[in-house]
């Protein structure tokens, strides 16, 4: 059965948003961003497998929550794939996800130490960050989630958080919209560093619940800035090359 076509606009921003989260250093030559489709129920866009800093236009594929490629592609898929489809399939409240393996917040994903606001940019992490261990749910693997067993186990221990660390791998964060989502892996990033600093140097103030609350709404409606900074910081982009 076809499905509608997604919006020109949604796909542009989709490749913005790789193209971003490697000028900032949150992915490399891996990981990967996708967003919900506009206008299918069921589907969500992300690119075929392509280094982020790469993604063009006819990168972006349609992907049903099995995983399976619903526009016409023939090019090879992520293998994690299911991260994206499973959280969708779980939380009608996320419209864009992103995983990736930034440094800083692995240290917390091996130690089981939440991360927790220490400033307002990072208020959305005020209930703290929720973690997967995949040995529970998989047993010894490569630590890839390659399956709809494996994504659907990540979505449970993600819940109603909005960053999940995945112990000897990464992170994964999503958002009510691929901007926010950005945001979001950007700043869980920065906090996670100036967490790992100033545990160093003592006890930390931590923000509380209702401050990060109140960050988190103050900042949500600051987004726009800071997306076109970082849309500006790319320079002349030819989102077909």
């Amino acid at each position: 059965m076809p499905i509608a076509a997604p919006a020109a606009e949604l796909i542009d921003r989709l490749v913005y948003a790789n193209r971003i989260l490697y000028q900032q250093g949150i992915v490399d030559g891996l990981g990967h961003a996708s967003v919900r489709h506009d206008s299918q129920d069921g589907v969500f866009l992300l690119s075929c497998n392509r280094a982020p800093g790469l993604v063009r236009r006819r990168d972006i594929v349609c992907y049903d929550y099995d995983g399976n490629a619903v526009s016409d592609t023939q090019e090879r898929p992520y293998l994690e794939r299911f991260i994206h489809a499973e959280i969708y399939r779980a939380r009608p409240d996320v419209m864009a996800v992103i995983h990736s393996h930034s440094p800083s917040v692995l240290p917390f994903a091996v130690t089981h130490r939440p991360l927790r606001p220490l400033y307002h940019m990072a208020g959305f992490l005020g209930p703290g960050s929720a973690h997967f261990e995949i040995r529970e749910s998989g047993g010894n693997t490569d630590m890839l989630i390659r399956s709809s067993y494996l994504g659907a186990a990540l979505a449970r221990a993600l819940g109603g958080h909005s960053c999940v660390l995945m112990r000897g791998h990464g992170s994964t964060v999503v958002g009510t919209s691929l901007e926010q989502a950005v945001y979001r892996a950007i700043y869980t990033e920065v906090n996670a560093k100036l967490q790992l600093a100033a545990h160093a140097l003592g006890e930390i103030t931590f923000l509380n619940e209702e401050e990060a609350r109140l960050s988190s709404d103050m900042n949500d409606g600051q987004i726009p800035r800071s997306w076109a900074l970082w849309i500006k910081s790319l320079g002349d982009v030819d989102l077909d090359q």
